[in-house]
């Protein structure tokens, strides 16, 4: 397998390949309509996501991080209130708390599912507490049972993160409306994906999507009547088009995503030091990302990027430990986001990969273990001898 590239991380070529005439189609239609800004396709998909996220309103908006930033605007919280974040996720989970003018406080993450853990957001809370950010990271899902009975008894609001998790389940409820307000990415990498930046906001509350539809559409409903100064976040039509073709095929995507994960799971098991992500009984996992922990992460990296194998590090340094976020002050390196983000790796998954591949995937990582025994076990023969 060395020396050629042999499995790509991602391969949205592929993915197009396989729906070609459905997204030619839908592009083709918005052309024919000059339908570029609003208008039928934006309004087809807003129907068709809410209805697929379970929630009673959906809102198109230009990307995920605009999708977070006016769901909290529209919460309308006091200036300054404190926003609960897991300490492990991108960036765009937190950012958009600091540039709606509040604060972000970090919590910890669960050890085997790496979303928000229910005591460490309850050890956190403050009188000025207004809100958590429940970020359903890597495609598992929080325990939003759990957060939401804590949310309501501190009057808290719920904003949860979906943008690697599309189609998960909590209970056979799915995310994006679970919460006060679900807030969706569909950059083309991830698992429903549009062919350039888009976002959408879902939420149960009519006065929520409504004032979420004003901010992003600068403070209007309907044109030249400005309640507020907004800002301009909308759904293009080609990308709303984009994405109502590939709605259908989600679901055996996800399918697919699964056995790839449970191939993994079965045949890695107990090789190395590694640590494989837990799926939680009551949750459905969509895997965006199937992220492992070693503390060999570098030498594994480069040892199957040698053998034709792409992974990637989600996320290298966490949040609490980036420069952006001195201003909070040092970071609490006993807790656990901030002991393991250097361990983490990104294994390849999607629809992209077969078996085959997943199996290629497991026999390099068996590889780099073996030779690493192999060159380890004289190191501790003259060990002993020497004790």
């Amino acid at each position: 397998m060395g020396g050629s590239l042999v499995i790509r991380f991602l391969d949205l070529q592929a993915q197009y390949q396989s729906i070609r005439d459905d997204i030619d189609s839908a592009i083709a239609a918005v052309i024919a309509n000059s339908a570029f800004v609003g208008g039928p396709h934006v309004a087809a998909f807003e129907e068709q996501f809410a209805r697929y996220a379970g929630a009673a309103h959906c809102v198109g908006v230009g990307n995920g991080t605009d999708a977070l930033e006016i769901a909290i605007e529209a919460l309308a919280l006091p200036p300054g209130s404190e926003i609960i974040v897991p300490g492990n996720s991108f960036i765009a989970s937190a950012e958009a708390v600091s540039r709606c003018g509040h604060r972000v406080v970090f919590a910890d993450v669960h050890r085997e599912s790496y979303v928000l853990d229910v005591a460490s957001v309850q050890a956190q809370l403050t009188p000025r507490t207004k809100a958590l950010v429940a970020v359903h990271l890597y495609g598992h899902p929080c325990d939003m049972d759990a957060l939401m009975a804590l949310a309501r008894e501190h009057g808290l609001a719920v904003i949860e993160d979906c943008a690697q998790a599309h189609g998960a389940e909590v209970r056979g409820q799915r995310v994006g409306g679970l919460g006060d307000v679900g807030c969706f990415s569909f950059y083309p990498g991830k698992n429903l994906g549009a062919y350039g930046d888009a976002g959408a906001i879902t939420t149960q509350r009519a006065d929520l999507a409504q004032r979420c539809r004003m901010i992003a559409n600068h403070g209007r409903l309907a044109k030249h009547e400005h309640e507020f100064e907004g800002r301009n976040s909308r759904l293009d039509g080609l990308q709303a088009a984009v994405l109502s073709a590939k709605l259908p095929h989600l679901g055996g995507w996800t399918e697919h995503r699964i056995a790839i994960a449970d191939h993994y799971l079965r045949e890695l098991a107990g090789v190395g030091d590694l640590v494989l992500p837990v799926r939680q009984p009551w949750a459905r996992q969509v895997y965006h990302l199937f992220v492992v922990r070693t503390a060999r992460r570098d030498a594994l990296m480069k040892h199957l990027a040698e053998h034709g194998i792409e992974t990637g590090r989600h996320y290298p340094v966490a949040l609490p430990k980036l420069r952006a976020y001195r201003y909070l002050g040092e970071p609490d390196l006993r807790a656990f986001c901030n002991r393991i983000d250097a361990t983490l790796l990104s294994l390849p998954i999607g629809e992209h990969m077969t078996l085959a591949d997943a199996q290629a995937v497991v026999s390099a990582v068996r590889l780099f273990y073996r030779e690493a025994e192999q060159d380890e076990a004289p190191l501790r023969r003259s060990a002993r001898a020497a004790g």
